[in-house]
């Protein structure tokens, strides 16, 4: 147990540097590549760093043998969002009243796009609504339905990739830190940081992740408690991890842009690996998940819609996931 604990504590530590070379080098890539900052965030950011979790759902529903082994994936599809909708925005409100001294701010308002924000909230929300309704019904041609999530993100992308943002990439970028001598790093370095800082990221990821799993097993926990509970939170943490230093450097547009794209993939990526592999088909914890996660949505959308977002705000989204976890260690243990 003290191996695995020191396993945790390193993991997790490694995951946060390598964060810091990956936020740095996305950024200078988004440059590049001559994107908006939201765009950088909801696409570059987001695919990179949701590899990990969509590893997870590929491996458990793709290769598991056993239906036990697939329902762990499904879990982890349904525990993606929920922790990115419920943990990760309160990470954000959180950062920002810690941050705002520093910042030199004198309220926590969140400075980013809150129209598009708002759209991006409402445009998870109805995939998100399909998706969970398929776990509910049963029919013959279900399994085709996953090509259809694979478009609507593809559709997703494309859509951001064209969509015109008040605010370049190139605000205040940090010199490249494999170049910290050079004012403009060549792409080849920047390339070569990105793609490092993600291979430590995801290698790390998978060292946390098994830790997490090696507690479990220690508490004596169900083993879907753990796919749906534990799990997401350790596939998660890059995402979490990349909004704590963008805020700390004052660019919750990127953070909060990096928490949305990763929340589309989540939506869409693992449910066409569920839906093409499993029989998608949901139990109570399941649908409580879904139901969670709809209503953290629902109140993020009025947030950003309503415009002039206060960070503190964002706060109070997380005692969601808090809920869940008590309705779920009550299923699981009175069970």
């Amino acid at each position: 147990m003290l191996i695995t604990t020191l396993l945790f504590l390193l993991s997790a530590g490694v995951i946060y540097l390598a964060c810091e070379y990956f936020v740095n080098g996305i950024e200078w890539l988004g440059q590049k590549l001559n994107l908006s900052a939201t765009a950088t965030g909801t696409v570059l950011a987001a695919f990179g760093t949701a590899l990990p979790e969509s590893a997870v759902t590929f491996v458990a529903v793709i290769l598991g043998r056993t239906p036990e082994v697939r329902d762990i994936g499904v879990g982890a599809a349904m525990g993606g969002p929920l922790v990115l909708a419920t943990i990760a925005y309160a990470v954000v409100g959180v950062a920002l009243w810690i941050n705002r001294r520093r910042l030199g701010r004198h309220d926590t308002r969140v400075r980013a796009g809150e129209t598009r924000l708002a759209r991006d909230q409402a445009w998870f929300l109805s995939i998100f609504v399909v998706k969970c309704t398929l776990g509910l019904i049963a029919f013959a041609f279900k399994p085709w339905l996953g090509v259809l999530f694979l478009a609507a993100y593809a559709l997703y992308v494309w859509r951001e990739l064209n969509h015109n943002d008040e605010t370049s990439i190139d605000e205040a970028l940090e010199p490249l830190k494999f170049q910290p001598r050079s004012e403009v790093p060549s792409l080849t370095m920047v390339v070569i940081q990105t793609v490092f800082a993600l291979v430590i990221i995801a290698v790390a990821s998978h060292v946390f992740v098994s830790q997490i799993e090696s507690i479990g097993v220690a508490m004596h926990l169900p083993p879907h408690l753990v796919a749906l509970l534990l799990s997401p939170v350790a596939t998660e943490l890059p995402e979490t991890m990349n909004a704590l230093i963008w805020v700390r450097q004052g660019k919750e547009r990127l953070a909060l842009a990096n928490i949305s794209g990763a929340m589309m993939i989540q939506a869409t990526v693992p449910s066409a690996l569920g839906l093409f592999a499993t029989p998608w088909m949901f139990d109570r914890p399941l649908i409580a998940s879904g139901i969670v996660t709809a209503l953290a949505i629902v109140y993020l959308w009025w947030l950003f819609h309503r415009g002039r977002v206060d960070g503190r705000w964002l706060v109070p989204v997380g005692l969601l996931y808090g809920v869940f976890a008590l309705y779920v260690g009550w299923h699981f243990f009175s069970a």
